[in-house]
């Protein structure tokens, strides 16, 4: 009955609509096209109110566990949350080990300094302090003074000096840090001093009953994402513990991070590796909220900062964030003795074996020298074979040269004295001197070496120079005889320079 009665009632609403449209609107106009803006109107006004919320956005621990296999978690229209790098993640290991325990041993809480100028000592157990020369990065502490930039602290040895302190109260507040800038959160880690330069004053002076929000990261400039989200918090109870006492407003308590006015909350406390930072100037904001969502009153509960980020940055922090560093080169910025240890002139050692490896091209470019060497060896072996034909080959004899018997000088002999010729004498002439040609046959030579032909030329040479001039000497003889001897003594004198003019050297034997 129930149901019938519902379903008469719909049938009824719907018959009223109807006949309303119908009297508003044409009965051409279909009837489904107005549904269709109606929800569209609907739509859009949930989108606007949904906007709206998005400015205020909520997220828990849970909620960031459930998606910490994806990507990442989208906390406002511009900031995403994402997973550490993993060079970070195997680092984080190494490091769970240490407890810290920090302890500012001077100035003491609540001492009065008669000087504006400030020495401050610390005392850290169970955590190496130190700064890695080669990445500076190091665990290390982050000191800050009041509501300040924190200043970090790599040596426990030598104190940190604070000049131009203002009169009045200050405090002090000093935690652990790792090299990334995480904040050490166990019990102990975090230490705070409130101290006064001349004077107490009201401001700068937290109340210890109160939570405090210490502002940590991020701070300065980053060259790469995504850029850590860090915070310390202190007199800030578990939820569950202030529930079950009875402190609902405590034990709700949120953070608001505002990123360039766009804003989320977290309600627990961890650190966080964002994106979506604009190239440049970015502001950031942090508020320590009750239950309700009110801002607690206490000093130091709202810091902001300002960051610039440049991507393409060179720093060690970038290189990580980019995965340009493997988490065994980094080993060395959590240990302080692993330098130690690692047998680091290895690495350059391997690095330099392929270049020490191309020694077979030295080898392929001396082959052709080798190569060349039979050439060599082979003019060598010919050289000799060159030079032997003189020594071994017979000098065939020069042809016998024809020499003259009288000089050209006989020509020119003066003219025939007529003697008186008597009766009865017969008168005789002396006969034509010509040429005649003697063959002389030089004897055959038999080098033995080259020098022996050498020597035998030279003989040959001073032999025909004698003779030459032997000859001259004969003609100059013959002609004194022709001018003192009479004319019967011609012939023989003729004759005689016949027999002079061929040498006997030159007879063949």
């Amino acid at each position: 009955m129930i149901i019938s009665g519902w379903k008469c009632k719909e049938k009824s609403m719907n018959s009223l609509w109807k006949l309303v449209l119908n009297k508003l609107f044409p009965a051409i106009v279909n009837i489904n096209v107005f549904k269709y803006l109606l929800l569209l109107i609907i739509l859009v006004n949930l989108a606007g109110c949904g906007k709206a919320a998005s400015q205020d956005v909520s997220v828990g621990l849970n909620q960031l566990n459930q998606n910490s296999q994806a990507d990442s978690v989208k906390l406002s229209r511009q900031i995403s949350e994402v997973s550490p790098p993993a060079v970070i993640q195997q680092l984080r290991q190494s490091l769970e080990v240490y407890q810290p325990q920090v302890k500012i041993v001077t100035p003491k809480s609540e001492e009065i300094l008669q000087d504006n100028s400030l020495k401050v000592n610390f005392r850290v157990k169970d955590l190496p302090v130190f700064k890695n020369s080669q990445f500076g990065l190091g665990p290390h502490l982050q000191v800050i003074l009041d509501n300040e930039k924190y200043q970090e602290v790599y040596d426990l040895q030598q104190p940190l000096e604070i000049p131009n302190l203002s009169a009045g109260t200050h405090t002090l507040r000093v935690f652990a840090s790792s090299p990334w800038y995480e904040s050490f959160k166990n019990e102990g880690a975090y230490d705070q001093v409130t101290f006064h330069v001349f004077t107490k004053s009201d401001h700068n002076n937290p109340d210890p009953k109160l939570p405090l929000l210490t502002y940590s990261r991020p701070q300065g400039d980053y060259g790469a994402e995504p850029i850590l989200l860090d915070f310390y918090l202190t007199n800030a109870p578990l939820h569950l513990v202030a529930k079950e006492e009875s402190n609902e407003k405590i034990g709700d308590w949120r953070i608001r991070c505002t990123f360039n006015g766009e804003s989320f909350i977290l309600d627990r406390w961890q650190s966080l590796y964002l994106k979506g930072f604009k190239t440049g100037k970015n502001w950031v904001k942090l508020e320590f909220l009750d239950g309700q969502g009110n801002p607690i009153k206490n000093v130091f509960n709202s810091s902001i900062r300002t960051i610039t980020y440049n991507p393409k940055g060179k720093d060690t922090l970038a290189q990580i964030a980019r995965g340009e560093l493997k988490a065994e080169e980094l080993r060395s910025i959590i240990d302080p003795k692993y330098l130690a240890k690692e047998p680091v002139p290895k690495e350059p050692a391997v690095k330099i074996i392929p270049a020490v490896t191309p020694t077979p091209k030295s080898k392929v470019e001396v082959q052709p020298t080798l190569q060349t060497a039979p050439s060599i060896e082979a003019k060598t072996q010919t050289q000799p074979q060159a030079k032997q034909p003189p020594s071994v080959s017979p000098v065939t004899p020069p042809a016998p040269k024809a020499i003259k018997s009288a000089p050209p000088e006989v020509k020119q002999a003066p003219p025939k004295i007529k003697p008186a010729v008597k009766s009865g004498e017969v008168l005789q002439t002396l006969p034509e001197v010509t040429e005649s040609t003697v063959l002389v046959p030089q004897p055959q030579v038999t080098p033995k070496s080259n020098t022996d032909t050498i020597t035998t030329n030279k003989e040959v040479k001073a032999e025909e120079a004698e003779v030459k001039v032997k000859e001259v000497q004969a003609q100059s003889k013959a002609q004194s005889q022709l001018k003192s001897t009479p004319q019967g003594e011609a012939k023989t004198t003729s004759e005689a320079e016949r027999k002079t003019a061929i040498p006997e050297k030159n007879l063949v034997n």
